[in-house]
């Protein structure tokens, strides 16, 4: 299968994964099983599934083949190129490839001038109007072409400006950025470009991130500390003909490579290799001459020579256009795209997969759960009334007071669950109090004030680093109050399984493992991007205040803010089955003496209430297979491999 069919069955999987949860989600409602919280949870998922997307982030110094890489693999089909690409610098900023169903075909540009307002790109993201936004026409090559190619305008300014606007037009690092017989230097019109436009694939929820080179990556953080971490593939491009330039390793090292030898989700790309193709030389030997830079390229990026592709991009989409099979063989393009569909689709189908059913999972247990406690208050109910046939009044008035005094001992056994409530309440405020957002500013307030009032260099290094220590101390105080409130909730299950029967599995858990492991990495970077001896010694104070905040701090923020959202999540899923259970057996034992009583005052016959209820039971059981029947066809749609055909 080719990536765009590969694609094409994954979107098709998540139709039908998203088609049973929807039939699940109708079924409960049918069924008076439903709650706000399982309703929240399923339409959640729904969504999640609704706007998948497969993110995949291309890298590359300048020069590399990238733009052609992108048009051979994805956009050949239009029977020209779409992306710029020409010898030199063609993409000058970001450039995100996507399709947004609520918006018309179009390209967004934000200036680089939006760099001085000290706000990264994502928080540009709400404001569209801050963005310039042209049309495109997608059924034109050529119109596609000229829009696309306002993604490399470029504007001279004073090096002041430049430097303003984050780009280093000193020392070794300035290459890209000489200045010229004016004295102004070239830098890019564009900060972020985001291209919108009905690509199947792009259709499909396919992602594509074009990043252009080391300078702006490093002045863009954003990419590395957001976009690029939670790409799903990240496709690194090299040059035949240049090979693992100083450059290159260094994009590579600090940017791409995944820490403790991790290599999932990490091609790399030896492009041009037809520079090496030479009508002198037998194939043999140019087979051997690939093959050596190959193993070249593996050793320096310390990777296996599997994870290194030889392609030639700029053959691949000649071939592709001209229908030329041969051509496209001798490119390796193919072997390329295999491992995109056949490593990247799987993994992320695996993600979603896991994610899908846990929850469904849950809500599993949760409805199996309440439908097992209605089945056994109804045959206890059943039970009584068969004990009462042919018994005298007395013994029906002892069954009520038995049954009231039942009623009476679960109201009064309420008041520990009424106190549990409590608790949680204080224990919730104590976990907030640490993990909240509040208690983050506070630390972001004294971290800035240290900063501004340092001195010598080591204190500001000292308080960049004590600004994560507390972070992790607040996330790990954080812990131990999530620990005491699971102790908590596994104690009062087991004591109202024990004392009233309810069945109450154990309460679900909650990690903050991931949010810890986000904070490490981003400690990292600060440490070899910020807090350096060189940051240190070639930046003033201010300056370097600016750049923790703007790229460092932000990003711990929002690591903060998603583990207060999971947080609240939890809390509201870990007390939920005991309410639904508490509601329920109260709503069991009053209609237990309700039915009773009617039998003792007259107003309904025995038998017509044990019909009655044994309908009701006939009825529960029918649930229960009901249940099991969607939860089986749910396990066979979702644990599907993408492409397998689609069962019953």
């Amino acid at each position: 299968m080719t990536l765009a069919q590969h694609l094409a069955a994954y979107s098709e999987w998540r139709a039908r994964v998203s088609g049973v949860v929807e039939s699940f989600a109708d079924w409960l409602v049918q069924n008076d099983l439903g709650d706000a919280q399982i309703d929240r949870r399923i339409a959640h998922l729904l969504d999640s599934l609704r706007e998948d997307r497969l993110h995949v982030a291309f890298v590359a110094e300048f020069s590399r083949g990238k733009s052609e890489l992108i048009n051979a693999i994805f956009f050949a089909g239009y029977g020209s190129r779409i992306l710029p690409s020409t010898a030199g610098r063609t993409t000058m900023c970001p450039t995100e490839l996507i399709f947004d169903r609520s918006k018309d075909p179009s390209i967004s540009l934000l200036p680089i001038e939006s760099r001085e307002s000290h706000a990264g790109v994502g928080e540009y993201r709400r404001f569209p109007a801050e963005w310039q936004t042209l049309p495109i026409d997608p059924d034109s090559a050529e119109a596609m072409q000229d829009a696309l190619r306002h993604v490399s305008d470029v504007i001279r300014v004073a090096p002041e400006v430049a430097r303003r606007l984050g780009f280093t037009v000193d020392g070794e690092d300035a290459t890209a950025f000489r200045i010229d017989e004016e004295g102004k230097v070239e830098i890019p019109r564009w900060r972020h470009a985001i291209i919108n436009f009905p690509h199947p694939l792009l259709q499909q929820g396919l992602v594509i991130l074009d990043t252009p080179g080391l300078n702006a990556i490093g002045t863009e953080p954003e990419l590395t500390l957001s976009l690029l971490p939670n790409a799903h593939a990240v496709l690194f491009i090299l040059a035949a003909d240049t090979g693992v330039t100083q450059s290159d390793l260094t994009v590579w090292r600090e940017h791409i490579a995944l820490p403790e030898g991790r290599r999932k989700g990490r091609l790399v790309v030896l492009n041009k290799i037809d520079g090496l193709w030479d009508e002198l030389r037998s194939d043999e030997e140019i087979d051997a001459e690939i093959a050596r830079q190959v193993a070249d390229c593996a050793a320096t990026l310390e990777l296996p020579e599997e994870q290194v592709f030889p392609v030639s991009a700029q053959k691949a989409l000649v071939a592709k256009i001209n229908g030329d099979a041969e051509l496209l063989e001798r490119s390796r393009l193919s072997r390329l795209e295999r491992a995109l569909s056949e490593e990247l689709i799987p993994a992320k189908q695996e993600i979603v997969r896991q994610a899908a059913e846990s929850e469904f999972l849950d809500w599993r247990e949760r409805t199996r759960s309440l439908l097992d406690s209605r089945l056994t208050g109804l045959r206890e109910q059943l039970a009584e009334l068969i004990e009462l046939r042919g018994k005298n009044r007395n013994v029906v008035e002892y069954m009520m007071g038995k049954v009231r005094a039942e009623k009476e001992e679960f109201e009064g056994g309420l008041q520990r669950y009424y106190a549990v409530r409590s608790v949680l309440s204080q224990l919730s405020n104590n976990l907030f109090g640490h993990l909240g957002l509040d208690s983050l500013r506070l630390l972001s307030n004294s971290t800035r004030e240290a900063m501004v009032n340092a001195t010598f260099s080591a204190t500001l290094s000292s308080a960049m680093k004590h600004f994560f220590e507390v972070a992790r101390k607040n996330l790990a105080k954080s812990g131990g109050e999530v620990t005491e409130i699971l102790s908590m909730m596994e104690a009062i299950h087991k004591k109202f399984a024990i004392e009233h029967g309810l069945k109450l599995g154990a309460p679900a858990g909650f990690s903050l493992a991931r949010y810890e492991k986000d904070i490490d990495r981003l400690d990292r970077w600060c440490n070899t991007h910020v807090n350096t001896m060189f940051q240190l010694l070639t930046h003033e104070k201010n300056q370097l205040t600016q750049r923790f905040f703007e790229e460092v701090a932000v990003q711990v923020r929002k690591t903060f803010e998603r583990a207060n959202r999971d947080a609240e999540s939890w809390l509201k899923a870990i007390m939920a089955p005991l309410e639904i259970q508490i509601r329920e057996h109260r709503t069991q034992l009053k209609r237990r003496l309700e039915s009773i009583k009617r039998i003792h005052q007259a107003t309904d016959t025995l038998e017509e209430r044990i019909d009655e209820l044994t309908r009701i039971e006939r009825g529960l059981v029918g649930q229960l297979d009901r249940l099991d029947r969607i939860s089986g066809q749910f396990r066979e749609t979702v644990r599907q491999t993408v492409g397998e055909p689609a069962t019953g």
